[in-house]
Parts: structure tokens; C-alpha cells; sequence
């Protein structure tokens, strides 16, 4: 249950400069101030201190039947989210992304201050989060050429800044350099098939979903359940077509995609370099994971403060 005058325990990422996060941290001052809601802004300047200072924050709250809030893109929401999971503390967003996939997704304002506004008045609904092994995911989760893209996007965004174009720019040069493709085994329901693909892609976002073009799957989202998406082997010129469809929100009628819903799935690997860890990105974070890899739906573990 969320009290009238429940504190916020707010952790924003200061990634995006010092001019940037100064303006953010005005903003949400003034605004909850100005409405007398009691809060405590913490500010990441060092994004390795990011999950502790999220573990302090979701600590308080709990004390204080108080609401952790995530100020950032879509990373920085997932680990606080991790760690109000974890407590079953009551969770907020204020997105500050370029893509706010999740923010989207939940009616959040992309205005700052309309987002701060929209706080002191929203409802508490169970919000569905994916898992792979221990990690939760609430926008996707992929392996393979996925996770080598963001790390390639990141590094060419600390150089010449972020933006949809730098993204569009990152992507093909990861595409036409050495791709890999992944063999793996797919258990699903006690059923298992060979697939072998460049990568998968599993999603928990409708609204990205919808913009790639797979529409039953987006819509399958809201009865409980992931999308799995792996294109099949093709070439650079095969690939470049794929990226295309999706961009122009038509994927879902390419004959060159595997896509499937499910609520649970295991992944192994079959003769790949690395022994048994896999590079893993959850909501644009990578990290390495031991197979076999679990996918699975949750429902119900986050509770979460959306706009009325």
C-alpha cells in the first residue's frame, strides 16, 4: 500500500554530463518541494557505485515505507529495479534514455518535471519482468550479435555522442564486421530443436515489439509471456535487409526469422568458443553468464508506481 506522504528515494545517473544532471536535479527538487513530498536525491557520478548506492536506497525505503525511484535510461532502471525485486520495495521511473522503451511502455511523460508530477499521483500495479538465470530483464535480453552491437554502440557513443544516429552508425559497422554464429539448443515445454542463428533476441517491451513489425508477439506480452526472436544464417546483405524490415516496423513478415512466444526456456550452447559463459545484455547492460541460460517470465515481483 502507498502512504499520501511516502518519502522517494530517488538514484539518478549522472551519465549524461554536469550541466544535464544539474538541470535533472533542479527540476525534481523543485517540483517535489514545491508539492511538500518528502524525498532524497542520490546522484551516481561513478557507475560502478550504481548498484550499492541502489541497495541503500531500496533500504531506506523499505525502513521507511518509502518508494525507490530510477532516474536514467533503461540500464540504470534495470539495476535498481534488480534490487527493488529483491526487497519487494515499491518502484518509480523517471526515464531519461534516448530510446525509454519502459518508460513508454508504462504511460510515463518523457518530460521531466511532467514525469515528477506524475509521481505524487500514481497507482501501484504489478509490473511483468523477464529472468535469464538470476537476472531480471524488463525491456529484452539477448546473446550473440546483440550484445556485441552495445558494447560497440557504447564505445562509439563516448565519441561522438548519443544520439539515433550514432546508434544507426554503431550497428552496421558491428554488422559488416566478424559475426558470429551461435549453435544452440532450444528446450521448450520438454521439446528441444537445433537452431542456428547470429543471435537471439528475447523481448519483454510491447512497444518495441510493435516497432519491429512482430505484432501477435507484442500482443502476446500482455497474457504473460516472452518473445524470442532469432534471425536465421544469411549473409551481411541478408542482415542489412533484416535491420531494414525492422526499421521499417516490418519484420514479422520476413521468412527469414524464428519467432515464438513462451513462459519458460532453456538455452545451451553446442560448440562454441568459451566454455560454458556466454555474454549476455539485459536491457543494454552486458555481462557473462553460465549456460545453460533460463529465460522465464515473472509476474506480480514488481510493484510499480504508474501514471493514473
Amino acid at each position: 500500500m502507498l502512504r499520501d506522504n511516502a518519502p522517494f528515494y530517488i538514484v539518478m545517473n549522472a551519465g549524461s554530463g554536469h550541466a544535464e544532471t544539474e538541470l535533472r536535479s533542479r527540476i525534481i527538487r523543485e517540483v517535489l518541494d514545491e508539492a511538500g513530498r518528502p524525498f532524497h536525491l542520490r546522484i551516481v557520478e561513478d557507475g560502478s557505485r550504481l548498484a550499492d548506492i541502489a541497495a541503500w536506497a531500496v533500504r531506506e525505503a523499505c525502513a521507511n515505507d518509502g518508494v525507490v525511484v530510477a532516474a536514467g535510461g533503461d540500464g540504470t532502471i534495470n539495476t535498481v529495479a534488480h534490487q527493488a525485486v529483491n526487497a519487494g520495495c515499491l518502484f518509480a521511473v523517471l526515464p531519461q534514455g534516448t530510446f525509454n522503451y519502459f518508460g513508454r511502455t508504462h504511460g510515463i511523460p518523457e518530460d521531466l518535471a511532467d514525469a515528477v508530477r506524475a509521481l505524487l499521483t500514481a497507482r501501484v500495479e504489478p509490473v511483468q519482468i523477464g529472468m535469464v538465470n538470476e537476472r531480471i530483464f524488463l525491456v529484452n535480453a539477448s546473446i550473440g550479435l546483440y550484445p556485441t552491437l552495445l558494447e560497440e554502440r557504447e564505445l562509439d557513443k563516448k565519441q561522438f555522442g548519443r544520439s539515433r544516429m550514432v546508434a544507426a552508425f554503431s550497428a552496421l559497422k558491428t554488422l559488416f564486421g566478424s559475426v558470429r554464429h551461435l549453435r544452440i539448443t532450444i528446450e521448450q515445454d520438454g521439446v528441444e530443436r537445433q537452431l542456428r542463428t547470429p543471435t537471439l533476441f528475447v523481448g519483454n517491451n510491447a512497444l518495441q515489439l510493435q516497432q519491429v513489425g512482430i505484432e501477435p508477439l507484442s500482443a502476446a506480452l500482455e497474457e504473460g509471456t516472452l518473445a524470442a526472436i532469432a534471425p536465421r544464417p544469411l549473409s551481411r546483405l541478408g542482415m542489412l535487409g533484416l535491420m531494414l524490415r525492422g526499421a521499417l516496423g516490418q519484420l514479422g513478415s520476413s521468412q527469414d526469422v524464428h519467432a515464438f512466444g513462451f513462459r519458460r526456456m532453456t538455452v545451451k550452447k553446442r560448440r562454441m568458443p568459451g566454455g560454458r559463459r556466454i555474454k549476455v545484455a539485459t536491457d543494454g547492460e552486458v555481462c557473462m553468464l553460465s549456460t545453460p541460460l533460463e529465460f522465464r517470465v515473472v509476474e506480480g515481483k514488481l510493484r510499480m508506481l504508474k501514471p493514473i
